[in-house]
């Protein structure tokens, strides 16, 4: 089977949101910023027109939706992003990790929502991949990812901004986990570091 990769676009500080994230401002006041790699260019990614990149940044994107075959995410981020009305990115199928399942959701919809933890959630989109990866969003999702011993690959899209405010992405790791960088990527507003989990 696939890989498990947490990818996620962060400041200097730590933080993938700022605060009071919400429908109307998914990324938090002042969070913008963090996923403004995704338009500072002329080039568009072969998977949508929608991004607007450099050389650099678009390879980096297109290669994380070529390997992408599932995503996953909690319930929080699910809401925010108004379930990304109907179309998770990528196209892929999508699992959300949660307590209570949105009855609006249910039936034939590119979304299944897990009720019974990480490690279930882990497995059912890992079959659903296949040999592809398993895409990590979300501080929650992904903590709980690295405290299971599920994460096979940390990818960070790191911005050059201290946002000293909102969501840390490595809040709640409760022990040391060794990385091992495989590579990365520069450009002038972003720095992709892609690790593999010890």
């Amino acid at each position: 089977m696939g890989k498990v990769v947490i990818d996620m676009s962060m400041s200097l500080d730590g933080f993938i949101a700022g605060l009071h994230d919400s429908q109307e401002q998914p990324l938090g006041e002042n969070g913008a910023v963090l996923h403004s790699w995704l338009f500072n260019g002329d080039m568009v990614s072969k998977h949508s027109t929608f991004f607007k990149l450099t050389s650099e940044n678009r390879d980096v994107l297109d290669c994380s939706l070529d390997t992408e075959g599932a995503g996953l995410t909690g319930r929080r981020t699910f809401d925010i992003v108004g379930g990304w009305g109907g179309s998770p990115p990528g196209g892929s199928p999508m699992f959300i990790l949660t307590h209570y399942p949105p009855e609006d959701f249910m039936g034939d919809t590119p979304f299944t929502f897990v009720t019974d933890g990480i490690e279930s959630a882990i497995k059912q989109a890992k079959a659903a991949a296949g040999n592809k990866v398993v895409g990590v969003s979300g501080a929650s999702t992904a903590q709980q990812c690295l405290a299971a011993g599920l994460a096979d690959e940390i990818h960070i899209h790191l911005i050059p901004v201290l946002l000293s405010k909102g969501i840390r992405l490595f809040e709640s790791i409760p022990e040391q986990i060794q990385l091992e960088l495989i590579r990365i990527v520069t450009d002038m507003d972003v720095t992709h570091l892609f690790y593999r989990v010890k």
